[in-house]
């Protein structure tokens, strides 16, 4: 349930983030508008990027992991023919390659083979730290160091025509830590050229759609428990809640936990967080994070 912006301090907001601004700049226009410095993101977006930038109010910045952890959705369009110091259109050309002859059915059969778990490697322009330090804080120094690939999962990729030559768009649904600007890169290398991605667009986290952000000037805060809807529900009885907010192990046999491998959102006879429950040593669960009452 979606509440006053200026009444409600704990809870998340659902941005619409313009192109320009970078996700600290949310952040900070967010924490005067709603005059709390107690405001936090759940993951970066790019200043050129657009679209669904989940924030945690108060209490919630404990819980922004959960929102990060959820699957992504975006859109974004190919450039073949050039490829940019930072995978985008914001970056400097470093080569460039004529595209002709790369078809539609080339760039989707290469892309063929970028679904299910794959391997990516970070971009150098990224928030990746490696040694202490961010990627893209090497990169302002000139500097190129050697990456590690990390595995990513896409759960689904498509790529369609435009009316523009050369250019193509690309819709993927991915888990966490995916780097589209790479994805569009590799994909083009595979199909025998090079290309950056021209516009971006994050349509979705987890089950919160473009259709539910709002732009920057017009937030509200939507309830804790709203937040985590995309994790399962427990229903706590009063004298459970007693116990969940000492910070309790129960045994998974407690509760009707179905066969959810957790986290699991325990709320309250009212339908407020208590707290998110983790697997924890043999058949037993407990509290990854406590909301405390007020």
């Amino acid at each position: 349930m979606a509440s006053n912006a200026k009444s409600q301090k704990n809870g998340f907001v659902i941005v619409d983030k313009d192109p320009g601004w970078t996700s600290h700049d949310v952040v900070a226009r967010t924490r005067k508008i709603l005059d709390t410095r107690k405001v936090g993101h759940s993951g970066t977006l790019d200043p050129p990027a657009t679209g669904v930038l989940i924030l945690g109010v108060g209490k919630a910045t404990r819980l922004l992991k959960f929102i990060t952890d959820l699957p992504k959705r975006y859109t974004a369009t190919m450039v073949l023919g050039k490829e940019t110091s930072t995978l985008d259109a914001e970056g400097q050309v470093t080569f460039t390659q004529d595209p002709t002859g790369i078809t539609l059915e080339a760039l989707k059969s290469a892309a063929s083979e970028y679904t299910g778990e794959i391997l990516q490697i970070p971009p150098m322009v990224s928030a990746v730290k490696i040694d202490g330090k961010r990627l893209y804080e090497l990169a302002r120094e000139g500097k190129s160091i050697e990456r590690e690939p990390r595995k990513i999962h896409i759960f689904d990729l498509a790529i369609e025509l435009t009316p523009e030559e050369h250019v193509y768009e690309l819709s993927v649904a991915c888990g966490s830590g995916t780097y589209v600007r790479s994805l569009v890169s590799d994909i083009a290398r595979s199909a025998g050229t090079v290309a950056h991605v021209g516009t971006l667009r994050r349509n979705a986290i987890g089950s919160f759609t473009e259709s539910e952000a709002d732009p920057i000037e017009g937030i509200k805060i939507i309830g804790l428990s709203e937040g985590l809807r995309d994790y399962p529900r427990v229903l706590v009885n009063p004298k459970d809640a007693a116990l969940v907010n000492v910070g309790k192990v129960f045994d998974k046999d407690h509760f009707a936990l179905g066969d959810s491998a957790g986290p699991w959102a325990f709320i309250d006879q009212q339908e407020e967080l208590l707290a998110v429950y983790k697997p924890h040593r043999g058949s037993t669960i407990k509290p990854d994070v406590v909301i405390p009452s007020d």
